[in-house]
């Protein structure tokens, strides 16, 4: 007969005292260690996962992984054992709460988390992040019910459950889902594959929730979800809340980035970032995070209650416990919605089945972008030459050399969609100016224009200065916007070679 709850016995050296939490694959208990006159909390694996390997060796992993790593900002495992096919991993016991029970607590007051608590509870993470991954440890599973808050003030991160490690053999089986959709990054959710910039997205997802109070992206179906994350544009927070600070919010844009190279690159490159936006919109630190339950109603008592992680009282213990459970299951059993979503969408089926990048500068490398500009430079003076025939070449140049202008701003156009760096429109927009203001006096031969029109080349070069800084603004995408920004004017420039050869040959 499969066991309801361990309440009571005794496994192992320790007394399971009441129930704490449950998540996707285990249970958690208040447990008593009486030679060492300690409480703990005990996680013990769900007995109808005991027969299967795969989960064995996960938690026997979780175990092993988690119990290696000390530092303050990531939970501490004393022990690991197996007692009559009961399979439990015994940890220190926290005094506070989750991530997940404060923003419910806020959600029901109608408040919103305070910025520095946010920054503050941010920091902690990546302190703890940083040091698990220069371990070679993803996490892989960061949500907010695995986010505990402490009686000292910190935040510790709890549930390594699913960890993966950095340059090893991978854990993870053929055709497995791991983690939490809702925070889950697109080529982990798609491709099942992940690394410390995957955590850094699951964090972002969770600075979203905290200034929104609520995940950016939801729908009725797992798979829904995830094809969401790999394809929707990313809400923008402040038309949720036009109150978030614009430095806050060009950090979970830069943090949820579809693609892993358009993200933060390591966990003490995002806390640096987080630090200066703070400074930024002058947002005052704490010292230390609130205490559980700071703000107290008849409904909720100003003491707190011991938790691990999961739900963290009693009363919430079920409440959206789906949206925060851990996924365990294997992708082939997501085929039925699949078929439906291909039945009702045709896009969306195109997209699961063969899912495309999030845009087509993922193909586009700073090489293949040199590589291409000095191909067309070559290609363009070579057809100049050729179609000149026995006048030579300079009857076109003579008109026409600005036209050299506009392929080196097409170079600096491929180079910024490539680098997604909106900085570099300053001189593919500086030579562009250049070349439509050069082109006319050159094919119309009217030089003595330049006496009256030279403020012109004032204002081009204000104009690109103003309109670069403008929108690499903090509320702003510049990754995105350099994409867009280079495709249009690579376009511009074409068309401009076109009409200025046009011109340079009826004249010659």
């Amino acid at each position: 007969m499969a066991r309801t709850t361990l309440e009571g016995q005794t496994v192992g050296k320790y007394r399971i005292l009441e129930p704490l939490g449950r998540g996707g694959m285990a249970r958690v208990y208040r447990g008593y260690h009486p030679q060492l006159d300690r409480f703990v909390a005990i996680k013990v694996l769900r007995s109808d996962l005991v027969e299967d390997e795969i989960f064995l060796t996960r938690f026997r992993r979780e175990a092993q992984a988690v119990a290696a790593l000390r530092h303050p900002n990531i939970i501490q495992v004393h022990d690991f054992d197996v007692e009559d096919d009961i399979y439990f991993m015994v940890m220190e016991l926290m005094d506070g709460d989750t991530l997940h029970t404060r923003l419910n607590d806020y959600r029901v007051r109608d408040e919103q988390m305070p910025w520095g608590e946010m920054v503050r509870i941010l920091l902690d993470v990546l302190d703890g992040l940083a040091y698990a991954h220069q371990e070679g440890m993803v996490h892989r599973d960061i949500k907010p019910a695995n986010i505990l808050l402490t009686r000292r003030g910190q935040a510790v991160l709890a549930d390594f459950g699913i960890a993966q490690i950095v340059g090893g053999t991978r854990h993870t089986v053929s055709g497995a889902l791991l983690g939490t959709l809702n925070y889950m990054a697109p080529e982990q959710g798609l491709e099942g594959v992940s690394d410390v910039r995957s955590d850094l997205y699951s964090l972002g997802v969770v600075l979203y929730e905290m200034l929104t109070r609520q995940p950016p992206f939801d729908a009725d179906t797992p798979l829904a979800i995830l094809l969401k994350h790999v394809n929707d544009p990313l809400p923008l927070p402040r038309e949720q809340n036009p109150d978030i600070p614009a430095p806050l919010e060009r950090i979970v844009l830069k943090a949820l980035a579809k693609e892993r190279d358009g993200r933060f690159q390591s966990a003490s490159e995002m806390a640096e970032a987080i630090k200066q936006a703070a400074a930024e919109a002058q947002i005052e630190l704490p010292a230390r995070i609130s205490m559980p339950l700071s703000f107290s109603t008849n409904d909720a008592p100003a003491e707190s209650v011991a938790v691990f992680s999961g739900t963290a009282r009693a009363k919430l213990a079920d409440v959206e416990f789906a949206a925060q459970d851990t996924a365990a299951a294997r992708l082939d059993d997501l085929v039925p919605d699949l078929a439906e979503l291909k039945a009702q969408e045709p896009s969306v089926a195109r997209v699961a089945a063969n899912p495309p990048p999030a845009d087509k500068a993922k193909k586009l490398t700073v090489g293949r972008a040199m590589l291409n500009s000095a191909g067309m430079i070559t290609l363009f003076n070579l057809l100049v030459i050729m179609f000149s025939g026995r006048r030579g070449p300079e009857w076109f140049f003579e008109q026409g050399w600005p036209v050299e202008l506009l392929l080196v701003a097409i170079f600096f156009c491929q180079l910024m969609i490539a680098r997604r760096n909106i900085w570099l429109f300053i001189p593919a927009g500086l030579l562009f100016g250049e070349a439509v203001l050069l082109g006319y006096y050159s094919v119309t031969g009217n030089w003595d224009d330049w006496a009256f029109l030279w403020p012109l080349q004032v204002f081009v070069v204000a104009a690109v200065l103003y309109y670069t800084i403008n929108r690499a603004a903090p509320s702003a995408q510049p990754d995105e916007l350099a994409v867009s920004l280079g495709r249009r004017y690579r376009r511009f420039s074409i068309i401009g070679i076109g009409i200025l050869t046009f011109f340079a040959l009826v004249i010659g």
